[in-house]
């Protein structure tokens, strides 16, 4: 451990710094850190720490752990947009099923009514058919 203690003017207190060589369990992790981040603009990405100075290790990994959520998190919106994008297809494509049912159901109205007023007219003619048949039948049969 390296302790260094130093007084920056005669007016203020003394400042304190201590740090180890020894722990060596941050560099390591550091390491394990240093990996770009393509997807952070270049004066965004995580600068490597001062080796020597815990605080400056610390922000290091804080910022790599911030740069790893902004991946995940711009991933996430990526992953939604696609699904917006395929969910807004399927609406287009289910208002064109739902005009297109729409106009299968006023054709199916307009020949129900079509077919009702063909099948009430084929039994007025045939009842009129009839009469004339009986007509006919008893002027030519005078018996």
């Amino acid at each position: 451990m390296i302790t260094s203690t130093r007084r920056v003017s005669p007016d203020k207190s003394e400042v304190r710094i201590a740090f180890s060589l020894d722990d060596t369990s941050d560099i390591k992790d550091v390491e394990d850190l240093s990996q770009a981040f393509p997807d952070l603009e270049q004066r965004l990405q995580p600068v490597p720490p001062c080796m020597s100075l815990r605080e400056s290790v610390q922000v290091y990994k804080e910022h790599c752990r911030m740069a790893r959520e902004f991946h995940h998190v711009k991933h996430e919106i990526s992953v939604l947009e696609e699904r917006k994008r395929k969910l807004l297809a399927e609406l287009v494509e289910d208002e064109k099923v739902a005009v297109e049912i729409a106009r299968l159901d006023e054709e199916f109205q307009r020949l129900t009514e079509e077919n009702h007023t063909l099948v009430t007219l084929h039994s007025e003619r045939r009842e009129q058919l009839e009469r004339l048949c009986l007509t006919n039948r008893t002027r030519q049969d005078p018996s």
